[in-house]
């Protein structure tokens, strides 16, 4: 029973009769409760009414589908932690509401690495297409949907893209997932360009629901049963910057050269995609070098994002 009372956010009880029963005669009561769906929802400051049947059904869903999903919601809060700060900041630079710091979330599951079944890459799952349209370079040795600050500044320019359309971020962050054109035909169609007044596929349906309920968990996981220590989250570990503009013949080498392994080296620099460098643009890249020492866990170090999220802030 120790499963259900670590990891069940709605635990209800489990107890015997008498402490001293035997194992095998032991009754237990266990039960589980729904999510409450409250009667309104927002999203970048627009407001959803939960009271209508279809919408409450939607957001039902994606709050029954997290709230149970305790790996990925522990995993969720503690690489937010790492991450949140550096999109957030990003975010309010390039004039984006704060809630599509939920958008990268839902995309990737803040997975650095991540790479779609259709080949759409990193944290913003951008493909290589859209890519190179906004001048991110994609090539065999740079791919930079890698590279966190900059896919999240191209992020931001196609959202901003999309409002000005639309003039609602809810369906800017549709057209994210279903691209423009799609939204735009679906606005002709449907005679209206509010998200939640309309019908689109599955994947579509549930998109924006998926990041307003994910922001509902986040916000106070304690209430669904989410605890975690300060000394359980990710944090950004502290680097050097290390400005090069010609060739490195092999990557390898150059970790070592600066007091870390290529392991390190890849890890702090996703964007670097082979063993090499080959710039014969003489084009200036900025890579990150561990400080020394940066690679120990150190619990002294990580900032809280949100204080809730801990039980010991």
């Amino acid at each position: 029973m120790l499963f259900f009372v670590l990891f069940c956010p709605l635990y209800m009880n489990c107890q015997s009769e008498k402490g001293e029963r035997a194992s095998n005669q032991i009754d237990y009561e266990i039960g589980y409760y729904a999510p409450e769906t409250p009667q309104v929802a927002y999203f970048c400051d627009e407001k959803i009414d939960l009271t209508n049947y279809y919408l409450r059904e939607r957001y039902d869903r994606e709050l029954l589908s997290f709230s149970y999903w305790h790996s990925h919601i522990f995993l969720m809060i503690k690489r937010a932690n790492k991450y949140f700060p550096v999109i957030e900041q990003i975010l309010e630079s390039e004039g984006v509401p704060n809630d599509f710091k939920y958008l990268a979330l839902i995309e990737s599951s803040l997975d650095q690495r991540a790479v779609s079944p259709a080949k759409a890459a990193g944290m913003w799952q951008i493909l290589a297409e859209t890519a190179k349209e906004y001048g991110l370079e994609v090539s065999e040795d740079v791919d930079e949907r890698y590279n966190l600050e900059k896919a999240t500044v191209m992020a931001c320019q196609y959202l901003k893209k999309a409002y000005e359309q639309t003039k609602s971020w809810s369906t800017a962050a549709a057209s994210y997932n279903a691209g423009r054109g799609k939204v735009t035909s679906s606005i002709d169609v449907q005679q209206t360009d509010n998200y939640f007044d309309m019908l689109f596929s599955e994947e579509t349906n549930r998109y924006v629901f998926r990041m307003i309920t994910a922001k509902q968990i986040l916000s106070n996981p304690q209430r669904y049963g989410f605890y975690l220590k300060k000394e359980n989250l990710y944090y950004m570990i502290d680097y050097d910057i290390v400005e090069v503009n010609s060739s490195i013949p092999n990557l390898t080498d150059f970790a070592k050269s600066h007091g870390t392994n290529y392991q390190i080296l890849k890890d702090s620099n996703p964007w670097l995609r082979t063993n090499k460098l080959d710039n014969k643009s003489k084009k200036t890249y900025y890579i990150k070098i561990p400080k020394e020492n940066a690679v120990n866990f150190d619990p002294k170090k990580i900032q809280v994002y949100q204080k809730n999220w801990v039980v010991n802030p």
